[in-house]
């Protein structure tokens, strides 16, 4: 059964030019099962928060259905949403509190006692600091305490909207660590984010979207070996070997990278490439296949410019 579960999910906002309002999602169809690392995966102001909003029953759809552990009624999805802990994207806590005591009044809220909150704040590298307050936490560290408050009371659905946005890469890598023992826990994880390097190091499975619209979805893998790209080195100027490979009948393309050409195929053939180049008197010194990364596969599917899922 799958934990989400989403049907043609649809929200536009009343108003707009002529009055037609705002597509904000259209007809977004996917599913997440128990145990994935799901990354839900956009540029910012593709729908990505109104698809959270609207799981967690913030903001009501305009067409579609969605179900959450199974559930699609009133009843069934109050029951679901018992069974999640969620963070958006930015951290809402008092800011004169410490992070203990903010913690505390999230537990109490949630029937929880002092022995959980001191093992999330163990959790999220925040117990030696649990008495620093929150207007005095670094960006990193408030964003582990909202990781924290979503910890506590063990939820099985974790959903967390843009948990790495604004921070450098060390504050990137230790939230990526606490998903990471999250997923090792057996927690299933919807990670909503427009940071692409960091979706492909976190998240087993993704959807796509863009403009509302969902792009493509499946493995991570599955996704970034979708382009074949062959790597090859030989003997002599690169952009010889370039022009040759870009005659062979299955290339779509071929382009100098360095001392070696990057030539993309239309099929899994390398050896064909190999034996092209060889009667043409090329003899590859290097040649095997090149793993796409996900920003690739995301320009190649949506035709977007190069930079985006950057580090800000």
């Amino acid at each position: 059964m799958p934990v989400i579960e989403t049907d043609a999910l649809t929200k536009r906002y009343s108003g707009g030019i002529g009055g037609s309002g705002t597509l904000a999602v259209d007809q977004i169809s996917f599913r997440v099962e128990r145990g994935q690392v799901f990354g839900f995966l956009g540029p910012n102001g593709c729908g990505k928060t109104t698809t959270i909003g609207m799981l967690l029953g913030i903001i009501s759809p305009t067409g579609g259905s969605f179900r959450l552990f199974g559930g699609s009624g009133p009843a069934e999805l109050h029951a679901a949403r018992q069974r999640i802990g969620a963070t958006l994207e930015y951290p809402n806590f008092y800011p004169y509190l410490n992070c203990r005591d903010n913690l505390h009044l999230v537990a109490r809220v949630r029937g929880r006692g002092e022995d959980q909150v001191q093992e999330t704040l163990g959790m999220v590298g925040l117990a030696d600091r649990q008495k620093t307050k929150f207007k005095a936490c670094s960006l990193g560290m408030k964003q582990r305490l909202a990781l924290a408050a979503t910890m506590l009371g063990d939820p099985e659905l974790i959903i967390l909207d843009e948990p790495a946005n604004g921070l450098d890469p060390a504050g990137q890598r230790e939230i990526r660590e606490i998903i990471g023992e999250l997923a090792r826990r057996g927690k299933t994880i919807f990670l909503s984010s427009h940071l692409l390097h960091e979706v492909e190091r976190t998240c087993t499975h993704v959807a796509i979207v863009e403009s509302g619209r969902l792009v493509t979805l499946g493995g991570v893998d599955e996704i970034t070996s979708q382009r074949i790209v062959v790597s090859v080195r030989a003997e002599g100027e690169p952009s010889a070997l370039r022009d040759a490979a870009r005659e062979f009948p299955d290339a779509s393309g071929a382009e100098v990278d360095g001392d070696r050409v990057l030539v993309t195929l239309e099929h899994d053939d390398i050896a064909a490439l190999n034996r092209f180049l060889f009667e043409r008197g090329i003899y590859a010194s290097h040649l095997a296949r090149e793993r796409q990364s996900l920003e690739e596969a995301f320009m190649d599917l949506t035709g977007a410019g190069e930079g985006f899922g950057a580090v800000h």
